[in-house]
């Protein structure tokens, strides 16, 4: 998928379901660019491993308090991720958001979001590279960060999303 697409099919209609609040040129800048780490947008299913989406979210666990269940349980995300799962029409229950996390680009979009919601800093400004990765390994904890690629796929999401603003379409 172009970022572009992602943007239209994923990020845009995700945070139209959420509070306006978290839909912000920083929301889609980071968005786009853990997306680009993760899974370059092109794999739903980790290769050789247990992560699912776009986002390439593990399920963990109750005691983890990770990935799913860590966005299920946080007080400042789970009545947001109810609602969410309601408008996807997906069970609120963790194993019903990871199976459909895989498949349901909008949900998985949402999901990530909530997970930056979860961070209690700010998210990065626009075009602060560095702050932006510091952001994605705490708040992912990603076990193989490859920090090498992060400023290409951070300049990239960071085009895209200026250019949005520029033609002063949809952010």
């Amino acid at each position: 998928m172009t970022l572009e697409q992602v943007m239209r099919d994923a990020v845009r209609p995700a945070l139209a379901l959420l509070p306006a609040a978290m839909n912000t040129p920083q929301a889609h800048c980071m968005l786009l660019a853990i997306g680009l780490q993760e899974s370059r947008f092109v794999h739903r299913r980790q290769i050789g491993g247990p992560a699912r989406g776009f986002w390439q979210f593990e399920q963990g666990t109750r005691t983890s308090r990770g990935g799913v269940w860590g966005v299920y349980l946080h007080h400042a995300t789970k009545d947001r991720l109810a609602g969410l799962c309601a408008a996807r029409s997906v069970a609120f229950d963790p194993d019903a958001i990871y199976g459909a996390i895989e498949y349901d680009d909008v949900l998985a979009a949402g999901v990530a979001r909530l997970l930056l919601w979860s961070d209690p800093g700010k998210l990065p400004k626009i075009g602060d590279a560095e702050a932006a990765l510091e952001c994605y390994l705490r708040v992912w904890r990603p076990g193989k960060p490859h920090p090498a690629s992060w400023p290409r796929n951070y300049r990239q999401a960071l085009e895209t999303v200026d250019a949005a603003q520029e033609s002063g379409g949809p952010q």
